[in-house]
């Protein structure tokens, strides 16, 4: 296997049928970098700590605060451009992280966008991630009345308040969505449904691709023993996954109102497997609803799959590619030489900021697909 092997599935779409923008913008009222009078170009970036609203996330019956965490990353022409208005690329972060996933801990976003932000041909653009830490230290970024819906969070709530708090292009063509591992996931499973909010897709080193249809139960066993709200928080706190990564899938795939206190039922029982909650979990995985949402994968102008040969979860990923291949949704494919978490920062710089750069409508951009209403 060649470590660098690039493979490529593209339609006539995604490198034909890219029109020259106007670069005074789409909504048109310029006033970008270069423009006359313009103020000098700033040369580093902004970053914000924000909080927005979940309406989508009320009533939660986890207890979680709908009030969510964000960071936000302004370019380096934002602040002297008052009259500009910019893309914006959705980044969702993994299992046990927050909204500074991307900022302190797996990448320095605001260094790696700065420095890109002076080359030739990039065009700028907001970046957001909101924190989808839980009870269980993550949402999945799923559906579920025990957790919230976080489908209708991040396509809905989230973009709402955006597009009225910053200077955004408002319209699909200029939103972006991606994210690394849970991330990933959520970007795919998001993605999938709301192909009418996000024009680009990209995912990083996605997890919880397949469903396990075979459960041990002593596996779960750590998970099953945890029966108060209190052992749920203690679970948390703890390095690592441990117990809490089963409460959190079961959480938002398998939620049970009737099932206080946590309100979530596990695919094993006194040491016994249930069919019918691992069906749930199995229904839940990407690659069993992929083929479902073709059509919806195939309106997006770009998509791409990345994924280190040496990480856990190589195979399902190689496999997510193998079966938009057969199902002819035009994506691009990379594995590269890494494991799960350490070429994030790297992949960051070299490929998620240019990939959104290139494949988001900007009004600087000459290359970006042509705005649809």
């Amino acid at each position: 296997m060649t470590h660098s092997k690039i493979v490529v599935w593209l339609a006539a779409v995604a490198v034909g049928g890219m029109a020259l923008v106007d670069a005074q913008g789409r909504g048109g009222r310029g006033g970008g970098a270069g423009a006359p009078g313009a103020p000098p170009a700033a040369t580093k970036g902004t970053v914000e700590q924000i909080v927005v609203h979940g309406a989508s996330l009320e009533g939660n019956l986890e207890g979680d605060s709908p009030d969510r965490d964000a960071t936000v990353y302004l370019p380096p022409s934002y602040a002297g451009s008052p009259m500009r208005r910019y893309p914006v690329l959705y980044l969702l972060h993994g299992y046990g992280g927050k909204q500074d996933t991307f900022t302190t801990r797996l990448a320095s976003l605001a260094e790696s966008q700065d420095r890109l932000a002076t080359a030739q041909g990039f065009s700028e653009f907001i970046v957001v991630t909101p924190s989808a830490y839980t009870l269980h230290k993550g949402s999945m970024y799923s559906a579920s009345p025990t957790t919230g819906d976080w489908e209708k969070f991040v396509a809905e709530d989230l973009v709402a308040y955006m597009d009225g708090h910053y200077r955004t292009l408002a319209t699909r063509m200029s939103r972006g969505l991606a994210g690394h591992s849970m991330g990933g996931y959520g970007a795919l499973r998001i993605g999938m449904k709301r192909p009418d909010v996000f024009l680009s897709l990209y995912l990083m080193s996605s997890c919880c691709l397949s469903a396990n249809r075979n459960p041990r139960p002593e596996g779960m066993a750590a998970s099953e023993a945890i029966k108060t709200r209190e052992q749920a928080v203690e679970a948390a706190a703890a390095p690592g996954f441990g117990p809490s990564t089963s409460l959190a899938s079961a959480a938002a795939w398998s939620p049970n109102p009737a099932n206080p206190p946590l309100f979530l039922d596990l695919p094993v029982k006194d040491g016994k497997v249930r069919p019918e909650i691992v069906a749930k979990w199995v229904a839940n995985a990407p690659l069993e609803m992929v083929p479902r949402y073709a059509e919806a994968l195939n309106r997006y102008y770009a998509i791409m799959i990345d994924i280190g040969t040496k990480d856990p979860l190589y195979a399902s990923n190689q496999q997510l590619h193998d079966t938009l291949t057969q199902l002819h949704v035009p994506h691009y494919f990379e594995e590269y030489e890494g494991d799960h978490t350490n070429k994030v920062r790297e992949r960051i710089e070299r490929n998620v900021l240019p990939f959104f750069s290139k494949n988001l409508a900007s009004p600087v951009n000459p290359t970006s697909p042509t705005p649809q209403p």
